[in-house]
Protein backbone atom coordinates (compact mmCIF):
# COMPACT_ATOMS: atom_id res chain seq x y z
CA UNK A 1 0.00 0.00 0.00
CA UNK A 2 1.26 3.52 -0.88
CA UNK A 3 0.74 6.39 -2.89
CA UNK A 4 1.46 6.62 -6.78
CA UNK A 5 4.43 8.16 -7.75
CA UNK A 6 3.68 9.57 -11.18
CA UNK A 7 1.20 9.66 -13.43
CA UNK A 8 0.01 6.10 -15.08
CA UNK A 9 1.00 6.08 -18.58
CA UNK A 10 -1.21 3.28 -20.65
CA UNK A 11 0.15 1.07 -23.28
CA UNK A 12 -0.83 -2.11 -25.03
CA UNK A 13 1.09 -5.09 -26.44
CA UNK A 14 0.84 -6.11 -29.99
CA UNK A 15 -1.89 -8.14 -29.57
CA UNK A 16 -3.79 -5.72 -27.84
CA UNK A 17 -3.21 -6.39 -24.08
CA UNK A 18 -3.60 -3.12 -21.80
CA UNK A 19 -0.42 -2.93 -19.98
CA UNK A 20 0.48 0.04 -17.13
CA UNK A 21 3.60 0.63 -15.30
CA UNK A 22 3.18 2.30 -12.13
CA UNK A 23 5.86 3.84 -9.21
CA UNK A 24 4.20 3.36 -5.64
CA UNK A 25 5.67 4.96 -2.40
CA UNK A 26 5.36 2.75 0.48
CA UNK A 27 5.71 4.79 4.07
CA UNK A 28 6.82 3.37 7.24
CA UNK A 29 7.23 5.54 10.19
CA UNK A 30 9.03 3.57 13.21
CA UNK A 31 10.96 4.74 16.32
CA UNK A 32 15.18 5.09 16.47
CA UNK A 33 17.12 4.38 19.09
CA UNK A 34 17.17 7.58 21.01
CA UNK A 35 13.05 7.78 20.81
CA UNK A 36 13.01 9.95 17.78
CA UNK A 37 10.04 9.23 14.75
CA UNK A 38 12.17 7.71 11.19
CA UNK A 39 10.24 7.76 8.31
CA UNK A 40 11.11 5.77 5.75
CA UNK A 41 10.24 5.68 2.20
CA UNK A 42 10.43 2.60 -0.07
CA UNK A 43 9.66 3.17 -3.96
CA UNK A 44 8.45 0.13 -5.19
CA UNK A 45 8.03 -0.61 -9.49
CA UNK A 46 4.79 -2.17 -9.98
CA UNK A 47 3.03 -3.48 -13.46
CA UNK A 48 -0.52 -4.07 -13.97
CA UNK A 49 -2.18 -6.04 -16.92
CA UNK A 50 -5.30 -6.18 -18.56
CA UNK A 51 -8.42 -4.17 -17.25
CA UNK A 52 -7.17 -3.79 -14.18
CA UNK A 53 -4.14 -1.55 -16.03
CA UNK A 54 -6.88 0.28 -17.47
CA UNK A 55 -8.78 1.19 -14.36
CA UNK A 56 -5.69 2.46 -12.88
CA UNK A 57 -5.29 4.62 -15.78
CA UNK A 58 -8.62 5.61 -15.94
CA UNK A 59 -9.12 6.35 -11.99
CA UNK A 60 -5.28 6.99 -10.41
CA UNK A 61 -2.73 9.53 -10.56
CA UNK A 62 0.11 10.68 -8.84
CA UNK A 63 -0.32 11.09 -5.04
CA UNK A 64 -3.26 8.85 -5.03
CA UNK A 65 -3.23 6.49 -2.70
CA UNK A 66 -3.80 2.37 -3.83
CA UNK A 67 -3.61 -1.29 -2.42
CA UNK A 68 -1.92 -3.61 -4.74
CA UNK A 69 -1.27 -7.61 -4.25
CA UNK A 70 0.79 -9.31 -6.75
CA UNK A 71 4.35 -11.32 -7.25
CA UNK A 72 8.14 -10.46 -7.33
CA UNK A 73 9.50 -10.58 -10.55
CA UNK A 74 13.14 -9.87 -11.63
CA UNK A 75 14.15 -8.26 -14.84
CA UNK A 76 17.18 -8.53 -16.26
CA UNK A 77 19.13 -6.79 -18.87
CA UNK A 78 22.74 -5.55 -20.35
CA UNK A 79 22.92 -1.94 -20.04
CA UNK A 80 23.74 -0.46 -23.49
CA UNK A 81 25.97 2.24 -22.01
CA UNK A 82 28.58 0.09 -19.88
CA UNK A 83 27.50 -3.48 -21.05
CA UNK A 84 27.12 -4.91 -17.70
CA UNK A 85 24.20 -6.93 -16.55
CA UNK A 86 21.23 -5.10 -14.39
CA UNK A 87 18.05 -6.33 -12.62
CA UNK A 88 15.78 -4.87 -10.98
CA UNK A 89 13.07 -6.41 -8.98
CA UNK A 90 8.99 -5.29 -9.12
CA UNK A 91 5.91 -6.07 -8.51
CA UNK A 92 3.49 -7.81 -11.18
CA UNK A 93 -0.12 -6.63 -10.12
CA UNK A 94 -2.69 -9.32 -9.31
CA UNK A 95 -5.51 -7.38 -7.01
CA UNK A 96 -5.84 -3.68 -6.79
CA UNK A 97 -8.09 -1.83 -4.37
CA UNK A 98 -8.68 2.31 -4.62
CA UNK A 99 -7.98 3.88 -1.68
CA UNK A 100 -9.80 7.28 -0.66
CA UNK A 101 -12.49 9.19 -2.85
CA UNK A 102 -11.85 10.16 -5.94
CA UNK A 103 -12.81 13.47 -4.89
CA UNK A 104 -9.22 14.58 -3.62
CA UNK A 105 -9.83 13.44 -0.67
CA UNK A 106 -7.13 10.57 -0.21
CA UNK A 107 -7.40 9.05 2.89
CA UNK A 108 -4.00 9.93 3.90
CA UNK A 109 -3.74 9.43 7.74
CA UNK A 110 -7.08 8.98 9.33
CA UNK A 111 -11.04 9.83 8.70
CA UNK A 112 -13.02 7.65 6.73
CA UNK A 113 -11.59 5.80 3.80
CA UNK A 114 -13.76 4.45 0.92
CA UNK A 115 -12.45 1.20 -0.25
CA UNK A 116 -13.33 -0.15 -4.14
CA UNK A 117 -12.49 -3.65 -5.05
CA UNK A 118 -11.19 -4.00 -8.46
CA UNK A 119 -9.80 -7.56 -9.40
CA UNK A 120 -9.32 -9.54 -12.41
CA UNK A 121 -11.22 -12.44 -10.57
CA UNK A 122 -14.91 -12.57 -10.68
CA UNK A 123 -16.45 -10.47 -7.75
CA UNK A 124 -17.93 -12.55 -4.51
CA UNK A 125 -21.28 -11.24 -4.24
CA UNK A 126 -21.63 -9.28 -0.60
CA UNK A 127 -23.98 -11.42 1.69
CA UNK A 128 -27.78 -10.11 1.47
CA UNK A 129 -28.41 -8.02 4.71
CA UNK A 130 -31.16 -9.62 6.92
CA UNK A 131 -34.35 -7.38 7.14
CA UNK A 132 -35.51 -6.32 10.24
CA UNK A 133 -38.23 -8.40 11.68
CA UNK A 134 -42.01 -6.80 11.93
CA UNK A 135 -43.75 -5.13 14.91
CA UNK A 136 -44.32 -7.42 17.09
CA UNK A 137 -42.46 -10.27 15.68
CA UNK A 138 -38.85 -11.67 17.24
CA UNK A 139 -35.42 -12.39 15.34
CA UNK A 140 -36.11 -16.22 15.59
CA UNK A 141 -39.55 -16.02 14.03
CA UNK A 142 -37.45 -14.83 10.81
CA UNK A 143 -35.05 -18.20 11.23
CA UNK A 144 -35.71 -20.69 9.24
CA UNK A 145 -36.49 -24.49 10.92
CA UNK A 146 -33.66 -26.82 11.13
CA UNK A 147 -35.18 -29.14 12.87
CA UNK A 148 -36.20 -31.68 10.61
CA UNK A 149 -32.91 -32.14 9.69
CA UNK A 150 -30.89 -35.21 11.00
CA UNK A 151 -27.51 -34.02 9.76
CA UNK A 152 -24.91 -34.38 11.81
CA UNK A 153 -23.02 -31.42 13.35
CA UNK A 154 -19.29 -31.97 11.80
CA UNK A 155 -17.87 -30.33 14.79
Amino acid sequence: MGNITRDIELRATPKGTSVADLGLACNRVRMGDDGQKIEEVTYVDVTLWGRQAELASQYLSKGRPVFIEGRLQTDSWTDKETGKQRSRLKVVGENMQFIGSPSGNNGGGGGQQQQRPMQSAPQQQAPQQQQSPPQGGSPASNMPDFQDEDDDIPF
